[in-house]
């Protein structure tokens, strides 16, 4: 009896220190323990953990497909919060408020740094669409045009001033934590614009080759949690305990088909297709090109004759979808495993809690980074064209004159067409 009940209170004080690191975002002792071994079908909790995860997702789903809807620039808008939560997320991981309190406005320089690489990568990329978008007002073009002039010049001096900022903020016995935080901060910029770069590179392409990747990546996501659900046994990766073969297979051949069927479906819509050339909102319409012009193939004789399709319409995008396919369900989930070892090197269970069953929005960005990069730099490779048409040159011509430039050489053009005219 003595000796029971002495266990009894030796136990009963961890109690809430348990329940306080089950709050918090620490990971769980027993996880880490079995650090493999807990698998997702071994979970007493795990129907709870489904339907809050399945709540948040339909949550998540609507608000996307309103985004979708309303075009381009709000998906670019939906991108750009996105990279702000994952900031603060990754911001917030190496904080410490002992030291912040000491270092007044230190949190605002890494916002300084932020707002800066964001003006310099979008500068980059929407810079020609910016000026599309105001040919037609004389003001607007001269002052877009001097901002796209200077914007690396702006961009780089902004730097310079935070660069300074740091240094003069720079406290006796805080060096370690101040240049600790510049680096992470730094580290945080590469990570995050990185990916956003591309992916917003594949918006303007054409919103297909920013949806289709990013389904990809969800269905997989979605297919390993089910097969896992229900199937998984084998366990995978060390570093993600709840991953199993099962899961990882299963997802693999789901991920693989749905890219080929979705390719077919996305593939339809004219206004996913066509590229976004201006700042404008609104559907486009546009030649859908030999990527999305249906291929006809004839079904082998020997099918029964009460088979109801003699045919079938392949989209040829949809041999490409199955690459895309392919790199979602292997290479991809290896920056979920990436985020798993790294939230394990730190200690925590995610990087946030602000989606309620999935983490933080860090947590369902790790395989969308690497898949935007791949989606990007397939899509330049092997889907642009290499030979330039005319129309593709003068564009870019075009687009790197004024509007005194644009109008002195459709003079020019016209003297000279009406000259050889005259001599014929």
């Amino acid at each position: 009896m003595a000796m029971h009940k002495q266990e009894h209170n030796t136990s009963a004080p961890s109690t809430p220190r348990i329940r306080h690191r089950r709050r918090s975002n620490e990971l769980p002792h027993e996880i880490s323990r079995l650090n493999g071994s807990h698998l997702l079908i071994n979970d007493q909790d795990k129907y709870k953990s489904m339907w809050i995860r399945a709540y948040s997702s339909l949550w998540m789903l609507g608000v996307f497909l309103f985004i979708l809807y309303m075009g381009h620039l709000y998906i670019w808008a939906a991108v750009v919060v996105i990279q702000i939560f994952m900031a603060r997320e990754l911001f917030n991981l190496l904080r410490r408020a002992h030291e912040d309190r000491r270092l007044p406005g230190f949190r605002l320089l890494n916002w300084h740094f932020f707002f800066t690489a964001m003006l310099f990568v979008y500068g980059r990329i929407i810079s020609q669409r910016l000026v599309n978008t105001v040919t037609s007002d004389k003001f607007f073009y001269k002052l877009v045009s001097g901002l796209i002039k200077y914007q690396m010049v702006i961009c780089y001096f902004l730097y310079i001033a935070g660069f300074m900022w740091f240094i003069l903020t720079l406290k006796k016995k805080m060096y370690k934590y101040q240049f600790s935080q510049y680096a992470w901060t730094h580290m945080i910029l590469i990570v995050v614009f990185t990916q956003s770069a591309f992916t917003v590179a594949n918006i303007f392409e054409g919103i297909f080759w920013f949806l289709l990747p990013a389904l990809l990546i969800v269905i997989n996501d979605v297919a390993a949690y089910f097969f896992g659900f229900f199937f998984g046994k084998t366990p995978l990766i060390k570093l993600s305990p709840k991953k199993t073969w099962e899961g990882f297979i299963g997802a693999s051949v789901a991920t693989i088909i749905s890219a080929f069927v979705l390719a077919n479906v996305l593939g339809c819509f004219q206004w996913l297709t066509c590229p976004r050339k201006d700042l404008s909102t609104g559907w486009l319409q546009c030649d859908p090109g030999p990527l999305f012009t249906p291929e006809h193939y004839s079904l082998p004789r020997w099918l029964p004759d009460w088979f109801p399709w003699k045919e079938i319409s392949i989209l040829p995008v949809q041999w490409h979808a199955l690459c895309l396919g392919l790199f979602a369900s292997i290479i991809a989930p290896f920056g979920g495993f990436f985020a798993s070892g790294f939230k394990r090197a730190f200690k925590i269970k995610d990087f946030g809690d602000s989606i309620p069953g999935h983490g933080g929005f860090t947590d369902r960005m790790d395989c969308q980074m690497i898949m935007a990069v791949f989606a990007y730099i397939y899509h330049q490779s092997f889907i642009v064209p290499q030979d330039y048409s005319v129309e593709m040159i003068l564009d870019q011509i075009l687009g790197s004159l004024t509007l005194e430039e644009q109008q002195a050489l459709f003079m020019k053009l016209g003297q000279i067409f009406q000259e050889r005219q005259w001599r014929h």
